[in-house]
């Protein structure tokens, strides 16, 4: 399997190859997007019900950029629906991982961005602009820091502070 470089790479591979390198996440995500495999430097948002800030950093241009998105883990609303991933495909990023819920699910399969999430909600969530952007977040035994690296497929997560591929 391919990312947006083109470089070819499967998360059980690369952790064969750098093991002592990475860490696996042990959080289970679902798969929402038509890209199955991404990756990219870690971007972050902290919030809860609460998707102004995920919008703010999705309006930004990328490079191929992977937004973690620490939602508490939390399934009452969702944090993004088919028009942010649109826009995030738009302006270059490569992926989002949600510790929460998306929306329009049938609509997401066909943008072309990673999507990962918990699950979904057809709930809106508030837009008071409540948490934090580019912050160390963790889950599944994992610590997402701005700047490292994120492999992701439909085995799961890696992430490491070199990039791998």
């Amino acid at each position: 399997m391919n990312h947006p470089s083109g470089t070819p790479f499967s998360t059980a591979d690369l952790y064969d190859a750098f093991g002592d390198r990475c860490k696996s996440c042990e959080t289970q995500f679902r798969q929402y997007g038509a890209r199955r495999v991404f990756s990219g430097r870690i971007r972050t948002v902290k919030c809860l019900n609460d998707n102004k800030l995920v919008r703010t950093t999705l309006e930004t241009q990328s490079q191929g950029d992977v937004i973690v998105v620490d939602g508490a883990g939390s399934l009452r609303c969702a944090l993004m629906g088919d028009m942010m991933a649109a826009l995030a495909a738009k302006n270059g990023w490569s992926g989002v991982v949600i510790l929460g819920a998306v929306r329009d699910t049938a609509k997401l399969a066909g943008v072309q961005l990673g999507i990962k999430a918990s699950g979904s909600n057809p709930q809106k969530s508030s837009k008071t602009g409540e948490g934090a952007r580019d912050v160390e977040v963790s889950f599944g035994g994992v610590k997402f820091v701005p700047g490292n690296w994120i492999y992701c497929d439909d085995d799961g997560i890696l992430v490491s502070a070199e990039k791998l591929t």
